[in-house]
């Protein structure tokens, strides 16, 4: 019992260390390195449910969303990684 304690705090330590080491990267410019933030096209569409069962989609103007270029979120910010993989957002009605 005593090493599955020690196993979650080192687990868990290791986790805060890598969200600080991420969030000190994106703090702290780094001269001619990437970017802080970055942007992405972003397709929303609405998911209207119908009486029948059947959906009917309307799709919303393409639109740029502002995006954080680290491992985790930060600041109210996405993650571009993350926003790349999931550019279309359904939006259920």
């Amino acid at each position: 019992m005593k090493l599955l304690k020690r196993i979650a705090l080192v687990l868990v330590g290791f986790a805060a260390l890598l969200y600080l080491v991420d969030y000190a990267a994106l703090r702290i410019p780094i001269p001619r390195g990437r970017a802080q933030y970055g942007t992405v096209t972003v397709r929303s569409y609405y998911d209207v449910g119908l009486k029948s069962g059947k959906s009917e989609f309307y799709f919303l103007d393409p639109r740029k969303q502002t995006c954080v270029n680290s491992l985790f979120p930060h600041q109210g910010y996405t993650p571009c990684w993350y926003l790349r993989e999931h550019a279309r957002q359904k939006i259920a009605m």
